[in-house]
């Protein structure tokens, strides 16, 4: 089974129940492909990185897609809507399984740090103090 992480960003312009409503409008598409919602978050308004159609806020949503085909209809979906201003479709489950197999090819070892080489023998000497400089001399008194 594939996972597949769907970001995307709504038009700050548009109604916090119209927002609800195309939510649950891209689930019903996705899950109509066979896909299973997974893990959904909804991480509000954020400051967007550079503006996007002269918006500098978007509302932020990520869904978490377990699907055996793929997510093609989604994504022409999101691409149509005037209200998205981006979106993006990654399948995860590849990484996860690269990095299994990296830790399977290469198990962490246990790290023994060697233990520092001091011996009291070895204690370096502190250098002698310099001679403190010759004092001119008074001319002697007669």
């Amino acid at each position: 089974m594939r996972t597949y992480e769907v970001l995307f960003i709504l038009s700050p312009q548009v109604a916090e129940e119209e927002a609800t409503n195309l939510v649950g409008e891209f689930k019903r598409i996705a899950e109509g492909t066979g896909a299973k919602l997974a893990h959904e978050e909804a991480w509000g308004r954020r400051r967007l990185a550079y503006p996007i159609q002269k918006f500098n806020e978007g509302n932020y949503h990520l869904f978490v897609f377990e699907s055996d085909g793929s997510l093609a209809e989604l994504d022409r979906r999101m691409k149509n809507s005037d209200r998205i201003l981006r979106h993006m479709i990654v399948r995860t489950d590849l990484e996860h399984k690269r990095a299994d197999k990296l830790a399977k090819k290469n198990p962490k070892k246990e790290r023994v740090r060697p233990a520092p080489a001091f011996t009291p023998a070895a204690e370096p000497t502190p250098a002698p103090a310099p001679a403190p400089a010759p004092a001119e001399e008074a001319p002697a008194a007669e």
